[in-house]
């Protein structure tokens, strides 16, 4: 996924990444396209999980979902929001947090917190990639 969202014009992300099951599957299509592995028991077979684009493992039974072990992972405010804060920071790094909070309508603590997850994993990587570990 290495750069794709900052690809995108404004336009073709809002069509892509219009709705929670759009950002769901395209996080499940990036982090599990090399192959599903259970991070609990190691086994490769799974099944459709409980919520959707969620993994079952068919061995030990936990579920993992596409948020799982990602900067979306217990996200508070809807995917489709937490998409377009990443989108505008890897687009332009600079953006402030009261700016976001003007244009996503969020309070100010919430965009500036969820900023400094996004440049946290871009200065840890050294890239904008949005799958972690």
């Amino acid at each position: 996924m290495k750069n794709l969202l900052i690809y995108l014009k404004p336009l073709e992300f809002e069509s892509a990444f219009s709705s929670d099951e759009k950002c769901l599957e395209f996080l499940a299509g990036e982090k599990w396209k090399d192959g599903y592995t259970c991070r609990k028991c190691g086994h490769t077979n799974y099944c459709k999980g409980k919520t959707p684009f969620s993994r079952r493992c068919t061995k030990c039974k936990s579920d993992e979902s596409a948020t799982a072990h990602t900067i979306f992972h217990r996200c508070k405010i809807p995917l489709t929001d937490a998409f377009d804060i990443a989108y505008t920071v890897c687009s332009n790094p600079n953006v402030s947090s009261y700016e976001l909070s003007r244009k996503m309508e969020k309070r100010q603590m919430t965009c500036w917190k969820f900023k400094k997850k996004i440049t946290e994993c871009i200065e840890k990587r050294g890239e904008f990639q949005f799958i972690e570990g």
